[in-house]
């Protein structure tokens, strides 16, 4: 394929990164997720070498299962469509900090990428993010460090064979305005138009997004969602060798 043979070139002729895969499987991977447009494709697969260089400590000797410890804090709705792809919710005020650091939930939402990323068809129509800030106090405003608030947006699609169509803030306050400002700072220009802040009218969110895709805690009627625990322990029961054998290459542990 002549867009494989295009990443290929690039990635030979410019030398901006070595991938720890070259195969086919892995770059159609950030082919499909540029539309197959190559400078954009070799552009995105750097810039997700450069993070995996930079913070190897997100993938590399994470004991995989160990993460369903962030339970409600990640939630995903299984219903997918071409326009809004699959909606992911970051509900980080049901996090305690005194529980777990906050870098666990980026390794969780890191894994999340990496497994959903496997599928052909959310390298395509990507995804809608919503994150909910009820219940985020200034104790948890105070562990969201610049590294982590660079490494969350790297993870939403900056440096991830990922898609996000848009990105929704509902319940907050203006307590968070320093929680907004540090997110902004890593946005690319060209992606503000797609960010939108609700605050707590869930009309101005369903304008965005139809109830048939949202839970019903957002006045929506979908049911098929569930947290990140009963997700991973979904994915343990049914993964197969090779499933085991790509996330050990991306440097995670897979215990029996």
């Amino acid at each position: 394929m002549e867009f494989l043979t295009g990443v290929k070139r690039f990635l030979q002729d410019r030398g901006e990164c070595t991938p720890f895969r070259s195969d086919d499987k892995f770059l159609l991977k950030f082919l499909r997720s540029r539309n197959y447009i190559v400078p954009k494709a070799h552009r995105l697969l750097v810039r997700y070498c450069t993070l995996r260089e930079q913070y190897p400590y997100l993938w590399q000797d994470v004991d995989l299962w160990s993460l369903e410890k962030v339970r409600d804090a990640y939630e995903g709705t299984i219903y997918d469509r071409p326009d809004i792809g699959r909606i992911s919710i970051f509900r980080f005020g049901t996090w305690d900090p005194n529980e777990y650091p906050i870098e666990d939930l980026v390794k969780a939402g890191a894994s999340q990428v990496e497994i959903g990323s496997r599928q052909p068809k959310l390298q395509i129509i990507g995804g809608t993010l919503i994150v909910d800030l009820e219940g985020i106090t200034l104790r948890h405003a105070a562990t969201l460090t610049p590294t982590v608030a660079y490494q969350i947006v790297a993870l939403l699609g900056l440096a991830t064979p990922m898609r996000l169509k848009s990105c929704h803030f509902i319940n907050y306050s203006w307590l968070l305005n320093s929680f907004f400002y540090l997110f902004k700072k890593f946005i690319p220009r060209d992606f503000v138009n797609n960010i939108y802040f609700h605050g707590h009218d869930l009309k101005s969110l369903q304008q965005h997004i139809p109830i048939e895709c949202l839970p019903e805690r957002y006045g929506g009627t979908c049911k098929l969602h569930c947290n990140y625990s009963t997700w991973l322990n979904k994915i343990k029961k049914y993964r197969t060798q090779e499933f085991d054998t790509e996330m050990k290459r991306l440097g995670y542990i897979i215990k029996e």
